[in-house]
């Protein structure tokens, strides 16, 4: 692979299920990656995120928990555009991946690379300590599907189907 690629977990693992893009990439920083491919848990560090984008990468696969209407456990995968991007308060000490991808520009980088979700429905954000089974459930879904994202060079988004 010759672009370089961040896959990053964000959430907060003192919330429950907010925690899946954590633990998802704790998993998959164990793995052998290919080359160019650097995996970070930023938990709720917007800022650590939004510096290590003006290192220049190409790809960004954030692994977050996405509340889009489905059951708990519902993998989905998407490709986020600048005009996604809107508005959002740029916080030193929060993670709002669409504040932080909005920022680049201020902070002396240039657009915000293809970027792509990689989300889990949640079951329960109250606080504590542990994913539902559902959500637990789904990390191996969202393992397969970066899996299929790093590994070429161009992404066809068309092709990677729930349960990849």
């Amino acid at each position: 692979m010759s672009a370089r690629v961040l896959v990053a977990g964000i959430g907060n693992v003192f919330l429950g299920d907010d925690g899946f893009g954590s633990e998802v990439a704790r998993r998959l920083a164990a793995e052998r990656l290919p080359e160019g491919v650097s995996v970070v848990d930023y938990g709720i560090r917007g800022m650590h995120l939004a510096f290590d984008l003006l290192d220049g990468y190409e790809v960004l696969v954030l692994v977050d928990a996405l509340p889009h209407g489905g059951a708990p456990g519902d993998v989905t995968v998407l490709e986020v555009g600048e005009e996604d991007l809107g508005s959002g308060e740029f916080d030193a000490h929060g993670m709002s991946p669409v504040a932080v991808l909005g920022s680049l520009g201020s902070l002396g980088g240039r657009l915000p690379p293809r970027t792509l979700v990689v989300g889990c429905e949640p079951g329960d954000v109250g606080e504590g300590i542990g994913l539902t089974p559902e959500v637990a459930a789904a990390i191996d879904t969202a393992l397969s599907a970066i899996r299929v994202l790093i590994s070429r060079d161009s992404v066809d988004l068309t092709s990677i189907a729930k349960g990849v």
